[in-house]
């Protein structure tokens, strides 16, 4: 599904290398690609987005689910717990060797994440949620559903649009990460898919993996200042500060999906007509740890995350939901990775082994001699 190359930086979906998708490609159509395995036709492609398009509503049941929430319920606790309750909807989801059933699971999935992580949004704000718009395009719904306050029909910017699909795409997959191992685990039990996607979401949850753009805004934001950043390196290397968004399990060089993310920062700041003084911050910390042989001799560069986070805040996204734009777009990938499973004939349930450290033939003591 995904080509990972991490001396190089190289990153690719079924082969085709991730900067062409990002300019040429739609999140959908790289939805379509990791699924099917390749890029769609012209009618395969305006089907796929049709199906999703007019799968997009949620039964107004879930919306009583998400009502239940307090207030101040964190977005991502709510979508994870939302996405779990769609396998009660639509028991056919349980016959996972029908190939159709499958099919719809996806479409169902990739479709309603989006009105899920809105609704969660909203919810923690106190607004009424907004129904999905059809006549809009996924990006440009999801604003809808997010933004759209009393105006008749919310316009999304163009360039926001392009912004968030490309975010989207960069998010879509990334090989054998916790989530998509948590899938994988959870879904070998012949579970249904809606249940196997929320275990994803479960593990997308946890701060070392779908948390660190928030980490990295707060890093910014202690930082202060372009001047207090010597001061701040200098903290890096004696061990009493962290470099977030630097660094990677995989790459070893420059993040393709930084490059792509730093590209498009500018435009956003100017859609949302919002100076961001962490940007400045954050281009002089990248120029002056890049500069520095202490960072690269130990093959710490940009990754996904260094950039991330500063698009979410100029769009008006509270911290707490950060992790819900990432599950939104992981969503086509982890729908893949169980898919592939899926295929294979020579499927077992996952059973790690384990190593046993503790005592060994030891006999009951009684309570009153202990």
């Amino acid at each position: 599904i995904t080509y990972i190359d991490g001396e190089k930086g190289i990153l690719e979906h079924r082969g085709i290398p991730i900067e062409q998708l990002c300019e040429h490609s739609s999140y959908l159509e790289v939805a379509y690609l990791l699924n099917y395995g390749r890029l769609p036709t012209e009618d395969e492609l305006n089907r796929w987005t049709y199906e999703i398009t007019h799968h997009t509503y949620v039964h107004e049941n879930i919306k009583n689910f998400m009502n239940g929430f307090r207030h101040d319920a964190n977005p991502m606790g709510m979508l994870q717990a939302s996405v779990g309750a769609l396998s009660t909807f639509y028991p056919e989801a349980q016959d996972i060797d029908d190939e159709y059933q499958r099919h719809v699971a996806a479409v169902r999935l990739i479709a309603k994440m989006p009105t899920l992580a809105a609704f969660a949004y909203r919810h923690s704000l106190g607004l009424p949620y907004v129904y999905p718009d059809n006549d809009l395009s996924y990006a440009g719904n999801f604003l809808s559903m997010l933004f759209k306050m009393a105006e008749p029909k919310y316009e999304p910017d163009p360039r926001l649009e392009k912004a968030l699909d490309v975010l989207f795409i960069l998010h879509a997959d990334h090989e054998q990460n916790c989530s998509a191992a948590a899938v994988r685990v959870v879904g070998s039990s012949r579970v249904d898919p809606f249940s196997a996607i929320a275990a994803g979401c479960a593990g997308l949850y946890g701060p070392l993996h779908g948390g660190a753009n928030v980490a990295v805004l707060r890093m910014l934001q202690r930082i202060g200042s372009v001047e207090n950043i010597p001061d701040f390196l200098e903290g890096v290397k004696e061990g009493d500060e962290r470099l977030m968004g630097f660094g990677h399990r995989v790459y070893k060089n420059y993040d393709p999906r930084a490059r792509v993310i730093r590209s498009h920062v500018d435009e956003v700041l100017e859609a949302t007509n919002k100076e961001s003084p962490l940007l400045d911050i954050a281009i002089e910390l990248e120029k002056r740890a890049l500069d520095d042989d202490y960072f690269t001799s130990r093959k710490l560069y940009p990754n996904v995350d260094f950039y991330s986070g500063l698009i979410y805040e100029a769009l008006g996204i509270p911290t707490d939901a950060f992790t819900v734009m990432f599950a939104i777009p992981r969503t086509s990938g982890w729908m893949a990775q169980w898919m592939e499973m899926m295929d294979d004939p020579e499927l077992k349930i996952a059973r790690p082994r384990q190593i046993y450290t503790g005592p060994r033939d030891t006999d009951y003591v009684p309570i009153d001699e202990r």
